[in-house]
């Protein structure tokens, strides 16, 4: 993501290393990842499952909620290279629609 969509490095400006490699970008993929698994046990009710975390990317991390959608992408396509037998139509189409409810629910705040 940080190279594909170079704006996004913005939000990391602290990390030492902003390679796709370094400790920093590896770490905050397992919390991003984290972050979804948790979504999944709130999928009836994610924005107020996930109201937090809204909150914490609006007011205090400021991140432009374009990039939900973004980061939802990636993951698709990361999803489709690195099992691309289980990437069936229907699971591609699953995904998608999860991740999307996703990122509405996180830019919850910004209205």
């Amino acid at each position: 993501m940080l190279i594909v969509y170079p704006q996004t490095k913005t939000y990391f400006a602290h990390w030492k290393d902003q390679s796709p490699g370094s400790a920093s970008a590896k770490k905050h993929g397992i919390t991003v990842m984290s972050g979804v698994a948790d979504a999944v046990t709130k999928i009836d009710n994610l924005k107020g499952g996930l109201l937090n975390l809204s909150e914490l990317h609006a007011f205090n991390l400021r991140v432009d909620p374009a990039n939900f959608k973004i980061i939802s992408h990636n993951i698709l396509v990361v999803m489709a290279i690195m099992f691309p037998k289980d990437f069936t139509p229907q699971v591609h189409v699953s995904m998608d629609k999860f991740l999307a409810a996703l990122a509405l629910a996180l830019a919850e705040k910004y209205r």
